[in-house]
């Protein structure tokens, strides 16, 4: 077993009282493989661009990707008196990470679901993430103790659903989707990733995984589709080099406005919820 990353020593008071953040926004899936990171990712970049203070709280303890994605350099958290510093985009996004507390990014973290959940609890106490208008939270894939532990300890103001257009996609997305109206989280909208490629040559889009259901998904869980989301090479490779910030990401405007005018006010603890089993 790796040993737990270091963290800079929390003052008696928690950082949290620091916090002002507006809105806490889940985007999950149930399923891995289906790009939850990358929409995480340009959801955050769109709602800075358009004027609201944004976050990423990566929630992803064990397979965590956003630093990779957005810090092309690297992050060096600096000290801070009133807790653990996020790191900063280039654009102003907000970040943290388990991988910005490693002593590399190839280091494994092999914990159990306990250590997963306080981790998870930590960046919401302990992060001094300062005022936000919105806090997005990538989960990993599951509806076990990290996706629990979010649902349970953050006052979220909604979820955002990301499905593939493979039935079984669907099927376990509609597994997270019942998740999370047993845990009282308000369904924002269905988006549905890697629905087509565009054709560079003759402009035409081809359904590259077969056609897509979302229009059945969104019907059989009431939510709205917020977005089909094409297959765009370009995504993998400035992924990989840390500069998804330099995606124009005009497909993701409307989302964005969408989550703002559907978004509600946080819940607040205590969550009334009672789970068989937990």
């Amino acid at each position: 077993m790796t040993s737990q990353p270091s963290t800079p020593t929390t003052p008696s008071q928690p950082a949290s009282d620091f916090n002002h953040i507006q809105h806490v926004v889940a985007v999950l899936s149930g399923k891995g493989g289906v790009g939850k990171s990358i929409v995480s990712s340009l959801l955050a970049v769109t709602l800075q661009r358009r004027g609201y203070r944004t976050g990423i709280l990566d929630a992803d303890i064990t397979g965590p990707s956003i630093p990779r994605m957005l810090l092309p350099d690297g992050a060096r958290l600096t000290e801070d008196p009133r807790g653990i510093p996020p790191a900063v985009t280039r654009t102003g996004v907000k970040v943290m990470s388990i991988n910005l507390l490693l002593r590399s990014e190839h280091e494994a973290v092999i914990w159990r679901g306990p250590l997963i959940g306080r981790a998870i609890q930590q960046f919401w106490t302990d992060v001094v993430w300062g005022d936000l208008d919105y806090l997005i939270v990538d989960l990993p894939p599951g509806t076990s103790d990290a996706s629990l532990t979010v649902m349970q300890f953050l006052p979220l103001s909604g979820a955002v659903l990301v499905t593939a257009p493979q039935a079984l996609a669907g099927m376990v997305v509609r597994k997270a989707a019942q998740m999370a109206e047993m845990l009282q989280v308000p369904l924002l909208g269905l988006i549905e990733n890697m629905s087509y490629f565009t054709c560079p040559d003759s402009g035409q889009p081809h359904a590259v995984f077969g056609p897509g259901h979302a229009e059945e998904l969104a019907r059989a869980l009431r939510v709205p589709i917020l977005a089909r989301l094409p297959i765009v090479p370009e995504l993998a490779e400035l992924s990989d080099n840390g500069r998804l910030e330099d995606y124009p990401a005009t497909e993701f405007v409307p989302i964005a406005d969408q989550i703002v005018a559907s978004a509600t006010k946080p819940r607040l603890p205590p969550f009334d919820v009672n789970l068989h089993g937990v």
